[in-house]
């Protein structure tokens, strides 16, 4: 007789603006895995309580931030891939990266279930070339992350998606289902092409969309009225309560995707101490006992 166990890993996806306190609340939060966006050296208070990568993720003297996955719980084997130039072929144990500081990747391995690849994404802001003369003073992320797509693609070797097990989360720095009149600083056209490559690798859509977290009241400006989208930032101008736009998302490989639940923790009680929110995501895995 065969019988069917069904536990869980719990993982935080969170941009940390380089700050040190959500280090500190990471810890409270009884979760397994950190993919962590615009992340500095672990601060000396929590060095003992948490493992990252023994590669350096670039240059730290040229770029102080960058995308991470951290082990927070013993539940849990990890295993980094080491970065290196994006090359034709890489070591088992290795990943090439074309972005600086915008992807970070392990093999995750929990005690009840099978492994899957943890991805962190971080799509940062690039400025047209200076011949441009152009006027777009913060520039563009979906040069970003589409490096990040094409870098993410080296762990699927299959057009079937239940030959992989992958999730990624992060900050992709642009707006989900944005109209063409948004003047909020990005490009929606340029914008959707991120969101169809995704679906095009079979990588599922998770949102998170409500009511899986709180949405903006009222609808804001450059979004259509039927909108799921749950802010999870929020600009210096802004706070916690006012934080208009979703920028932050996860993605799963299709099938292993129906065992991931995903939602924004962006009540004004739980934002946390960065402009960005938590997305707390949860996967059922399964032990199969004969």
């Amino acid at each position: 007789m065969t019988t069917v166990q069904r536990k869980g890993t719990r993982v935080v996806s969170w941009n940390i603006a380089n700050r040190r306190q959500p280090w500190r609340d990471l810890l409270q939060m009884d979760a397994d895995i950190a993919l962590l966006q615009e992340s500095g050296p672990v601060p000396p208070e929590v060095a003992g309580s948490v493992q990252v990568s023994d590669h350096e993720p670039w240059n730290a003297d040229q770029y102080d931030r960058f995308a991470a996955v951290v082990k927070l719980s013993d539940r849990v084997e990890v295993e980094w891939f080491e970065q290196t130039d994006p090359i034709q072929e890489t070591k088992p144990n290795q990943f090439a990266v074309s972005g600086i500081g915008t992807i970070a990747a392990a093999k995750v391995t929990p005690p009840d279930g099978l492994p899957f690849v943890a991805v962190s994404m971080y799509a940062r802001w690039i400025k047209p070339h200076p011949s441009t003369v152009s006027s777009w003073s913060v520039g563009y992320s979906d040069g970003s992350a589409h490096r990040i797509i094409s870098d993410l693609s080296a762990f699927i070797g299959s057009t079937d998606p239940s030959t992989h097990r992958i999730l990624a989360a992060g900050d992709l720095n642009l707006i989900h289902g944005a109209t063409d009149d948004n003047q909020l600083g990005e490009l929606p056209a340029r914008a959707r092409t991120v969101m169809s490559r995704m679906d095009a690798l079979g990588m599922e859509f998770l949102g998170p969309q409500y009511p899986d977290g709180r949405q903006a009241h009222p609808v804001p400006t450059g979004l259509p009225p039927d909108t799921k989208n749950v802010p999870t930032y929020y600009t210096t101008r802004q706070n916690p309560e006012t934080a208009q736009n979703q920028l932050d998302y996860a993605f799963a490989s299709r099938g292993f995707h129906e065992s991931i639940q995903v939602r924004a923790l962006n009540s004004v009680q739980d934002w946390g101490p960065s402009d960005h929110c938590r997305l707390l995501i949860e996967i059922e895995s399964e032990e199969k006992h004969s």
